[in-house]
């Protein structure tokens, strides 16, 4: 059988490896410099604590696990024979690979809010899974980066939140955009527009803009039964100003009559100016009047974060949401919470050649292999650079010299050693810089306080 790899996962080679732990490793010392601690929870979760907490479209991309033994005689052949897959889910999966990690996460706070100190901070990094058509920038396994708060309504989070985003991807140097709505202001709009009670189809729609386009949304929402005459009230949104202030004063007078729209231009508000008077670059922020992000757990604030250079997807993106362990049993606990795509942070760099030499391991030295008694002296000063940290291999086996260069080469080694028997019996050793070409011959000492 001819090998192959499921569709939207990948292999990472070591430089990969070493790049991607590059970007984990900055986002890590950020998350903890901002006074988030580490969190893990389980590949996969019951379904039960999935389903419905991401919409009718986030449901169907879960991937169901079937459950173990003969689950197909526990079947109603009534239902089998139907093919009606709702009904055959719940006879036949209870588990399910977790889409995302903040539903796990708020099962976890639900579990143990006795035990934790509020706001309680947590930062995650692990793979998630969904069942989308992969593409570029798409994957079905991929690892999510995310920070959250649980535990305080202070909009003062949203302003921190803004601070990590930037830093984290100043120190990575990609230049993004951060957009931000509020959910409250498109509750406030589906008000104005009077389908208050169409208000998930109007934001499943209206976050599709960026995909489909003016007339794809406006499509989609008749499709839902959203009338014309709500679309046309609803026109402007499709023609904002740059000017963030200015789209916000607008939308006041539009929202006399919407309390909960009026408290959704005064949140972001708040936000975007204690962020300027933080120094933050309003070209950095961007009010995003048609960002709705498709997840039904969203309740106040919104981000997502664009690369300025690439054309892609979002890199990173989040929100507000009050009540999402409410679900769970447990009242009263708001959250708010970030999220970076590892993978398309990853692909972003790669195209603007941004990482660094040190973001890609390798052996610093390899010794070649002579033979004879010079194995056990290049041995034993292989194990002296070890314990300094060094990273050092010897080549296996006594081969030609031609194909010992070719391995180190290959395997993008920086320097070659040479331990003969000349070396051995002038307590010497000599190497040579594969990039540079130099070769150098030192005292033992000198070599080992390189």
């Amino acid at each position: 059988m001819k090998p192959s790899l499921a569709k939207g996962t990948r292999d990472f080679t070591a430089q990969e490896v070493s790049r991607r732990k590059y970007i984990i490793n900055i986002l890590q010392n950020n998350f903890e410099l901002f006074g988030f601690q580490p969190l893990e929870t389980p590949s996969f979760e019951n379904l039960s604590t999935l389903t419905g907490k991401y919409g009718e479209e986030g449901d169907r991309l879960i991937f169901k696990i079937l459950n173990s033994g003969e689950y197909a005689s526990k079947v109603n052949q009534e239902d089998w024979d139907n093919k009606n897959h709702q009904k055959l889910i719940s006879q036949i999966s209870d588990k399910a690979l977790r889409y995302d990690l903040t539903v796990p996460f708020a099962r976890f706070v639900a579990m143990n809010h006795g035990k934790l100190t509020f706001p309680y901070k947590r930062y995650q990094i692990q793979p998630v899974w969904r069942a989308d058509r992969p593409q570029k920038g798409r994957f079905r396994e991929f690892y999510q980066c995310d920070a959250d708060v649980v535990g305080s309504e202070s909009l003062l989070q949203e302003v921190d939140l803004v601070q990590l985003y930037l830093k984290s991807f100043a120190d990575l140097k990609i230049p993004v955009t951060i957009h931000m709505n509020n959910r409250k202001i498109l509750s406030g709009l589906a008000e104005y527009a009077g389908i208050t009670d169409k208000l998930i189809e109007f934001t499943v729609a209206l976050d599709k803009l960026d995909k489909i386009g003016k007339e794809g949304v406006v499509k989609e929402l008749l499709e839902r039964e959203i009338s014309q005459e709500s679309i046309d009230k609803l026109e402007f949104l499709f023609n904002q100003s740059d000017d963030a202030l200015e789209n916000l004063l607008q939308l006041k007078e539009k929202f006399a009559d919407s309390e909960i729209g009026l408290k959704g231009v005064e949140e972001l508000e708040f936000v975007l100016t204690q962020s300027l008077n933080l120094g933050v670059d309003m070209q950095n922020l961007v009010f995003n009047i048609t960002l709705a992000r498709g997840l039904d757990y969203y309740t106040g604030a919104i981000f997502e974060v664009k690369a300025d250079e690439v054309a892609m997807g979002s890199i990173g993106g989040g929100g507000r949401y009050d009540n999402l362990t409410e679900v769970f049993g447990v009242k009263n606990i708001p959250g708010i919470g970030i999220s970076f795509g590892l993978d398309r942070v990853y692909l972003v760099m790669e195209e603007l050649n941004l990482f660094p030499e040190e973001a890609t391991t390798q052996v610093e030295y390899l010794f070649a292999n002579f033979g004879g008694e010079g194995i056990v002296e290049a041995l034993k000063l292989i194990m002296q650079l070890r314990e300094k940290g060094v990273s050092a291999e010897l080549y296996p086996e006594n081969a030609k010299l031609n194909k010992q260069f070719t391995y180190a080469e290959k395997k993008g080694i920086k320097n070659l050693v040479f331990l003969g028997e000349e070396e051995i019996k002038n307590g010497t050793v000599t190497f040579k810089d594969l990039t540079a070409g130099e070769q150098k011959t030192l005292s033992l000492e000198e070599f080992l306080s390189l």
